[in-house]
């Protein structure tokens, strides 16, 4: 028999083993008993509970029985601590007390102390201390003396507490004794709350939640030329840990009075939720000149949004957007409108398995003013792609079943439609978007069912070739609607192809540029051919209800299926993807970084009687020369007419954290067929230019340039302005931001906002992504994130 012994603790056990199989031989069992006890003592005296490691050349070690000392810069540690020192720590083998002088940090479970002369025990976590000091956010904390126990609870003694973590804190709490609990809260026993050297408050004794936020009130005074002089207020309050909120009180000097709650849930286990209602008695609602349907002074928008893991794979969530009108957030929440104009409601549950996954959804139309897809429900079935038994082959499949009803906006505009009677019965004229008439609503259920099977090789060592076959089938009750019927039907796919890659490398040992910051380097080639072939289905899109149909898009969709998941819009295809990436990557200060990625690829149709076989040709490049510099470029060529339809360009350079440049460029060509509802519709495109810039002269004061213009109209879209200042315990920012396009009047704005600085209402850094951020009324906090 082998054994293999890790550890003395392992042998002892092994003999104690032998012993009690081999109980004839009694004198051998007591020997090897006694072995054992010995050998498990010994390795507890001889493994003490923390290592130790020198942090220079200085560093020395000095030997005296079971204590060591080391001198001259020292970590001690072991898995849930570590106590640093620039002078001398004396560590006990035995006990496991280390006792460190000098400028002393110790990070235990997470949290840092710092201070003189710490005395630590790593065996039961016990803390002993002279002057001390760390955080407990968003209080600085410091004190004469500090003890604390394995149970994290520390008593401090001559405490000062502030949120103003300067050398001569603005204010401050003196305590002659707190105790904390991190990350909970704080006692303090004869308390003193100071401004300057001024005593203000004195509280016998006082206790602090530190896991919620303090209660507070945020301004944002300003003027814009939709609303005239205007105060949004906010009141921030932080209950039991179930519940917490905004209330915004709002007065617009031309629109009037507004408000409304923001509560946000917190329900454990039961999940977390957010409700949001604003009111507004607009005294003026066409401020801006654009006229828009269920324009009334009263207006309100109400969401809800809610999230429960209802375990470990399954996730529930609920999303309901009500407005008054279609305009009602992009006047008063302009951010969360340049984000979704439509927001969606919907519920949803989705299970995930190793080897599926279940999602049911039910969507609504809550307004009539947006079109909508009701979901009524819809229930998809996907399995994953697994192996099939013990064959090479693997198998994933989609099944999906629902009722859905394609509910027009009851505001659109009729245009031209000139395909309407090309298909059999005219169904295309209800189907296709697009009418002389203002769309009729329809629905109708269906059952879709799609699987496919692939076979993954490898050949030569380095050729990945992944062959596939698959159809679906899809069936569609009675088409109602109050202009259209239609019977039942089926329609049938089947889709094959083949994907080949590959991926080459090779490494230029001797690459060296202290220009690009090039330390050795390693050229990847990635081709990779993507053939899909799609006979025609026994039904074509313009004979079927178009509930899940294809959009208009900037870039390529996917070729293969279930990736392609426009089910109504699946059509006859014959088509090879060509795709080449390359990269070039580096060693640099932060690891191996891209130099270049850069990935090419077209389509080649192959069906017969196509005008032109090659599509447009994509590019998207990624290029950084330097750590800081950073240039991207994403572009579509069109190749039958030799003209530019899309190109997106920036460069980002942040050489120091006090400055930072942004440069961008968007075209997108007049009239772009992709987005034209009908042949000869006139849609605008785009040639704007982003600038953005940001320096910090000091620590106290900051600034933001950012500018964007429209070369096509020669129009300067939007300039914002803004000046920052360090308050200490505040934070505070001056605005200024000017827009002007085609068809709405020009807009000017000023606003002045404060925050806490120790509980910021936005995120670091949050107005260099959205500028206008500042001068809205949303809040700080927002679950629709997870959606």
């Amino acid at each position: 028999m082998n054994f293999e012994v890790k550890s003395p603790w392992q042998f002892g056990r092994v003999l104690v083993s032998w012993a009690v199989l081999m109980r004839p031989m009694r004198p051998l069992t007591r020997m090897a008993l006694f072995l054992a006890l010995a050998l498990a003592a010994a390795c507890q005296a001889q493994s003490p509970p923390f290592e130790v490691h020198g942090l220079g050349d200085q560093s020395q070690f000095e030997s005296r029985g079971s204590t060591n000392v080391f001198t001259h810069a020292v970590m001690v540690s072991n898995a849930t601590t570590v106590v640093t020192t620039d002078d001398k720590a004396t560590a006990d083998d035995l006990t496991g007390e280390v006792v460190a002088e000098g400028d002393v940090t110790i990070l235990d479970h997470g949290h840092v102390w710092r201070g003189t002369n710490f005395i630590y025990n790593f065996k039961t976590g016990d803390v002993r201390s002279g002057s001390f000091k760390t955080v407990q956010t968003p209080f600085s904390v410091s004190g004469q003396t500090l003890n604390g126990n394995s149970n994290q609870v520390f008593v401090a003694t001559n405490a000062t507490l502030t949120t103003d973590d300067y050398q001569r804190p603005a204010h401050r709490i003196r305590a002659r004794r707190i105790t904390i609990m991190p990350g909970n809260y704080f006692e303090a026993w004869q308390a003193t709350y100071y401004i300057g050297n001024v005593p203000v408050f004195y509280w016998p004794y006082y206790k602090r939640n530190l896991g919620q936020h303090p209660d507070n009130w945020e301004f944002a005074p300003g003027y814009r030329s939709m609303y005239g002089p205007f105060l949004l207020t906010t009141y921030n309050w932080y209950g039991t840990g179930l519940l917490d909120g905004s209330v915004h009180f709002d007065e617009r000097e031309r629109r009037g009075l507004a408000g409304g709650p923001d509560l946000l849930f917190h329900g454990g286990d039961w999940g977390e939720a957010v409700f949001r209602y604003y009111f507004a008695r607009d005294q003026d609602p066409g401020a801006d000149g654009i006229a828009a349907p269920h324009l009334k002074e009263d207006r309100q928008r109400i969401s809800f949004y809610y999230q429960d893991p209802l375990g470990s794979n399954t996730v529930a969530k609920v999303a309901a957007n009500y407005q008054s009108d279609p305009l009602v957030i992009r006047d008063f929440y302009w951010n969360e409108y340049q984000a979704n104009v439509e927001p969606a409601s919907f519920a949803e549950v989705t299970q995930l398995k190793p080897n599926w996954v279940l999602d049911g959804m039910a969507q609504p139309q809550l307004v009539n003013f947006f079109e909508t897809v009701e979901r009524l429900p819809d229930v998809k079935l996907t399995g994953l792609r697994q192996e099939v038994g013990a064959t090479p082959v693997y198998y994933e499949s989609e099944t999906s079943a629902g009722y859905f009803k394609r509910a027009f906006s009851d505001t659109n505009s009729p245009s031209p439609f000139t395909n309407s009677l090309q298909a059999p019965n005219g169904l295309a004229y209800f189907f296709n978007t697009g009418s002389t008439t203002n769309p009729a609503s329809y629905s109708a259920s269906r059952l879709d069912t799609f699987h496919q099977f692939t076979l993954p090789q490898t050949f030569f060592g380095w050729l990945d070739v992944t062959p596939r076959v698959g159809g679906r089938a899809t069936y569609y009750s009675d088409v109602d609607g109050p202009q259209v019927h239609t019977n039942q039907q089926v329609r049938a796919v089947f889709d094959t192809g083949v994907d080949m890659s590959f991926k080459a490398s090779q490494v230029f040992s001797g690459a060296e540029s202290p220009l690009l910051d090039v330390h050795e380097l390693r050229h990847i080639i990635e081709p990779d051919i993507d053939y899909a072939y799609v006979p025609a289905p026994t039904r074509s899109p313009s004979q079927l209800p178009q509930f899940d149909t294809q959009l208009p898009a900037l870039r390529q969709l996917p070729l293969e299926f279930p990736g392609y998941n426009s089910i109504d819009s699946i059509d006859r295809q014959n088509v090879v993807r060509l795709m080449l990436r390359n990269k070039l990557q580096t060693h640099r200060q932060d690891g191996i970084e891209d130099l270049v990625n850069w990935a090419v690829y077209t389509d080649w149709n192959l069906a017969p009687g196509v005008n032109h076989h090659f599509t447009d040709l994509y590019s998207d490049l990624d290029l950084r020369p330097r750590s800081w510099l950073t240039f991207s470029s994403s572009t579509r060529y069109d190749l039958p007419d030799s003209r530019w339809r899309e190109a997106i360009e920036r460069i980002f350079i942040q050489p120091t954290t006090a400055w930072s440049l942004s440069l961008g460029y968007y075209y997108l060509m007049n009239n772009d067929p992709e987005f034209q509802s009908y042949p000869g519709e006139n849609v605008p495109g785009h040639n704007l230019f982003n600038f953005s810039l940001y320096y910090r002269m000091n620590e106290n004061w900051g600034a933001r340039i950012t500018e964007q213009f429209e070369g096509q109209s020669g129009t300067m879209q939007q300039q914002i302005y803004s000046v920052y200042r360090d308050l200490r315990s505040w934070t505070s920012a001056l605005m200024v931001r000017m827009t002007q396009g085609p068809g709405q009047p020009d807009d000017l704005t000023v606003a002045i906002t404060f925050s806490l600085k120790a509980r910021p209402r936005f995120p670091l850094n949050s107005d260099s992504s959205q500028p206008n951020l500042q001068m809205s009324t949303e809040a700080p906090w927002d679950l629709r994130s997870q959606f």
